[in-house]
């Protein structure tokens, strides 16, 4: 997936509210074009890099560091240097966490649960906001405060059959699966409507992560960015 740098990490906290307004708007474009999102989660700073480095080198463009990983801040703000490179920061459950994560250069704040408060400071920093949500209900609720995509989390049996289903009454809605995709359903995912979808465990096997088997968390990464490509 060609890569895309019309957005420089770090974003000014102080900026005028026209100016937070458009850096959030771009990104979210750019989200929508881009659509997948690696997301990993690890207990090793040095490993969570090298696998992270490992995606990009496959093709993917959006990477997301969880703050559960030890120097998730630190790892936000390396990456984020690489103006070819959206990241953005998950779990992310209170407002100072959005903070640090927006200073060191997150464009985007993902939550396992949707909480208005994260989403109105989301805005305030002008990042994209992607809180966590399951039923139709959390997800107009979560749209109603703000949201600019909805996560779904956990995920249901058949993802591609809950997205069409929901978006039938809701077709406003950006749908963000992150749990449940894998290569093999991804492009059934998209064209079922969701906005865009993450991988975790489906591209950052645990088995070759404990192995540091990067050549094959590559391949994975090549894989899925040559299908979604294929299919767009």
């Amino acid at each position: 997936m060609p890569g895309q740098s019309d957005i420089c990490g770090g974003i000014n906290l102080k900026a005028p509210a026209a100016a937070v307004t458009s850096n959030r708007d771009q990104t979210l474009q750019r989200m929508l074009r881009t659509r997948i999102s690696a997301i990993l989660r690890t207990n090793d700073q040095r490993l969570a890099a090298d696998a992270m480095r490992a995606v990009i080198r496959g093709g993917f463009r959006m990477v997301e560091f969880t703050l559960t990983t030890p120097g998730a801040i630190e790892l936000i703000a390396e990456f984020a240097k690489d103006p070819d490179l959206l990241v953005g920061a998950g779990t992310v459950l209170e407002v100072e966490q959005a903070r640090a994560a927006v200073e060191a250069g997150a464009r985007f704040l993902v939550s396992p649960v949707s909480d208005p408060q994260i989403i109105a400071e989301a805005h305030a920093l002008g990042v994209v906001s992607i809180p966590g949500t399951f039923t139709p209900t959390e997800m107009l609720a979560a749209h109603r405060a703000g949201a600019d995509f909805v996560k779904l989390f956990p995920a249901p049996h058949d993802v591609p059959a809950y997205i069409a289903a929901v978006l039938g009454p809701l077709p406003f809605l950006r749908i963000f699966p992150t749990a449940g995709v894998t290569a093999e359903n991804v492009v059934a995912v998209l064209r079922a409507g969701a906005a865009g979808a993450g991988f975790v465990r489906a591209l950052f096997d645990p088995a070759e992560l404990k192995a540091r088997d990067f050549a094959a968390i590559e391949g994975r990464a090549a894989e899925i960015v040559r299908r979604v490509s294929a299919a767009a």
